[in-house]
């Protein structure tokens, strides 16, 4: 049993003898640190274990208490205001903003807490390089065929596999490989939409979505989104009358930077409307695989029965980035993605969809996620706690069930760019609000990444953000 294990178990039964009441503060983590004689983060790890067992509720600058009173919600996270709906954006730009973010990231030894990226240490890369260098001492005419749409047969029929031991059955036929998930995207609206269309997308959203619109020279309608339910169905419907949506464009499962999962009966909805609009909807589901639950979320694509929703998925976010690897499955607009894929991009490499077909075949990736995905549960709690014990008092954040980032609301008087900027200055990078939508409706919030392991220099640099927004606050009042 590890130490954290075995202070849980401590906890619980002090809990059960009745020591501790219900709705009663238990200490703190630092006087519980210091009387076990463990440190702050076995402290942490032990009362988040208690969290998860519905035994403890943490308050955000108060501590955690026995069972809270039921009711008690968990702080929004920051949605826009559902009372009306965005406008119409102009022709959107936000990707030099973007473009100077990942810049930054990738640049020196910046604590990479505004990364969009998985932390890499939790990748395959020798394995996939050995088969890599083994597909390349076999290259041939054949393999560079197989590099043509749709892509390499071992591949195909591994993504195939993959959806249907989650509960999506496809067509072999359907699948077309990409480089990455945002080809596919760029691909599919491609397929579905022309310059100087309306395309729905949720607020906040991620960036690669406004790019691909961008790059298209569409126009964006931002769509009210629940930090917990995901996007409007009844509000796109309003839209959907008034406006000439081409398509709709959403992240239904771990959405990033909000981190809901969106209820299935949220999602049938959501089918149904784009049915009867005869609507495209394109599904990101780069995060599908990185769920918290037990259970695999579903998708759009099981409740479509049309063909209308595009997915496109990669293993980018969850094997590795390097390679660039992602697919679409495009439904009834499979034959114009291909087609567009041929012209744009002629082939997906052959060398890297063989690498990662022989390691999906042959080494234990379902155990490699599931490590994953408990590291990165445990490391969302670490980063909440964080964040409401260091920034100041007003912050919310959102409450992922997956994924591996973190949606932050400042209190109103903040701006998140200044944050951005005296962070930086100190070596830790973090994701304005800005990035996230064509509107200036987070202008008080930042995107945080908990994927890296937790440390000390981890913790430092969250408290070091929480000090500067407190400063920032402070000059304000």
């Amino acid at each position: 049993m590890k130490l954290y294990e075995k202070l849980a178990r401590d906890i619980e039964g002090q809990i059960l003898k009745g020591v501790y009441r219900d709705g009663e503060r238990l200490q703190s983590v630092r006087e519980t640190s210091r009387q076990r004689q463990v440190s702050i983060t076995t402290v942490l790890r032990a009362y988040l274990l208690l969290e998860s067992r519905g035994l403890i509720k943490s308050r955000p600058q108060s501590g955690f208490y026995v069972t809270p009173p039921a009711g008690e919600r968990a702080p929004a996270g920051g949605q826009a205001d559902t009372a009306r709906p965005i406008a119409i954006s102009s022709p959107v730009d936000v990707s030099r903003l973007v473009l100077s973010t990942l810049r930054t990231i990738s640049q020196g030894h910046a604590i990479p807490l505004g990364s969009p990226y998985p932390d890499p240490a939790g990748f395959a890369f020798d394995k996939l390089g050995r088969y890599a260098h083994a597909a390349s001492k076999d290259a041939s005419l054949n393999e560079l065929r197989n590099a043509l749409p749709p892509g390499h047969p071992q591949l195909l029929r591994q993504i195939v596999r993959r959806h249907l031991d989650q509960g999506l059955v496809v067509d072999p036929a359907e699948p077309i490989v990409t480089v990455g998930a945002t080809e596919a995207i760029n691909l599919c609206l491609q397929a579905v939409a022309r310059p100087g269309d309306v395309i729905a997308v949720e607020t906040p959203t991620f960036y690669a979505m406004l790019h691909a619109i961008e790059r298209m020279g569409m126009k964006v309608v931002e769509v009210p989104t629940d930090p917990e339910l995901g996007i409007d169905v009844d509000m796109l419907a309003r839209l959907a009358r008034e406006l000439p949506i081409a398509a709709c464009m959403v992240m239904p499962n771990f959405q990033n930077p909000l981190g809901f999962r969106m209820p299935d009966e949220r999602k049938a909805a959501l089918v149904r409307l784009a049915t009867e609009r005869d609507m495209p909807i394109i599904e990101n589901g780069v995060c599908n695989e990185l769920y918290y639950g037990d259970t695999p979320p579903g998708t759009l694509k099981a409740h479509d029965t049309k063909g209308l929703v595009l997915h496109c998925s990669s293993f980018s976010k969850t094997l590795t980035s390097v390679y660039r690897i992602g697919w679409a499955l495009p439904g009834r607009y499979r034959d114009q993605v291909e087609k567009l894929k041929f012209l744009n991009t002629l082939t997906t490499p052959a060398i890297p969809q063989l690498a990662i077909a022989e390691y999906l075949e042959r080494d234990g990736y379902d155990h490699r996620l599931r490590r994953m995905r408990k590291a990165y549960a445990q490391q969302a709690g670490l980063m909440r706690h964080a964040v409401h014990r260091w920034f100041p008092e007003g912050t919310r954040t959102s409450n992922p069930q997956g994924g591996y980032v973190l949606w932050v609301e400042l209190p109103a008087p903040i701006d998140g760019m200044e944050i951005y900027q005296r962070a930086l200055e100190r070596g830790i990078t973090v994701g304005p609000g800005y990035m996230f939508s064509v509107s200036d409706s987070y202008r008080n919030f930042i995107r945080l990444n908990y994927s890296s392991p937790w440390s000390r220099e981890v913790e430092q640099a969250v408290a070091t953000v929480g000090k500067i927004a407190a400063s920032a606050l402070r000059a304000r009042r």
